[in-house]
């Protein structure tokens, strides 16, 4: 419920904006936010419905892996932050700010049900090992959104040139540089954030317990 008032303030700001400004410019956030809830509605399909049939669990976190990216990647829409005329910049930023909150706390909920469905098929360490490995594809993925505009469709849309621009990455890490600086120091602030976010969970958790 909580994150449903949050996808609504977000909506109603992008709303309102256009309606000052007259303007489209951060409607598509909108979408961005969507693709943020892809990966949360996966997950809780899976709790829901109890799946723990191997083959169906992996099906489903395949296409929870293409779609997770989308949650983090609303944190790179500040590069669309500037002054302009018609809206003073701190709206903007709050809302930027409140698109990027709302998907990536989606993407972390999402990843921790993930984590613990996870928790029946494997030890403790090796899970967490997991979990921090999806979170650097995830900044992968997010490079791959950002500087080279593919998105989770172009899976089906474009295979072949998708994946020849991953795999030249991975034959030549030297030439892109950026790739992998983007990667590995996203993917440690997304680790540092969401076992953040565990700890802060678990620690309320006993709090109320108490």
């Amino acid at each position: 419920m909580l994150l449903v008032l949050m996808t609504a303030f977000c909506f109603s700001l992008s709303v309102f904006r256009y309606y000052i400004s007259d303007t489209k410019v951060f409607l598509f956030l909108n979408w961005n936010l969507f693709l943020a809830w892809i990966p949360l509605l996966l997950s809780s399909f899976i709790l829901a419905f109890n799946i723990r049939s191997r083959i169906s669990l992996i099906f489903i976190i395949i296409i929870w892996i293409l779609f997770f990216p989308n949650s983090p990647y609303i944190l790179t829409d500040l590069f669309h932050l500037k002054a302009r005329n018609e809206i003073p910049i701190w709206y903007d930023l709050i809302v930027i700010l409140s698109y990027a909150w709302t998907g990536l706390i989606c993407g972390f909920i999402s990843l921790n049900d993930i984590e613990q469905r996870l928790s029946y098929y494997g030890k403790k360490k090796l899970i967490t090992g997991l979990i921090i490995f999806f979170l650097f594809m995830s900044s992968f993925g997010v490079y791959l959104g950002r500087f080279l505009r593919w998105n989770s469709w172009d899976v089906l849309n474009n295979p072949f040139g998708l994946f020849s621009d991953i795999i030249v990455r991975f034959i030549y890490p030297m030439e892109y540089t950026k790739t992998w600086g983007v990667t590995v120091l996203m993917g440690l602030m997304l680790n540092f954030m969401y076992f953040t976010f565990k700890w802060a969970g678990t620690n309320g958790q006993k709090e109320l317990q108490t």
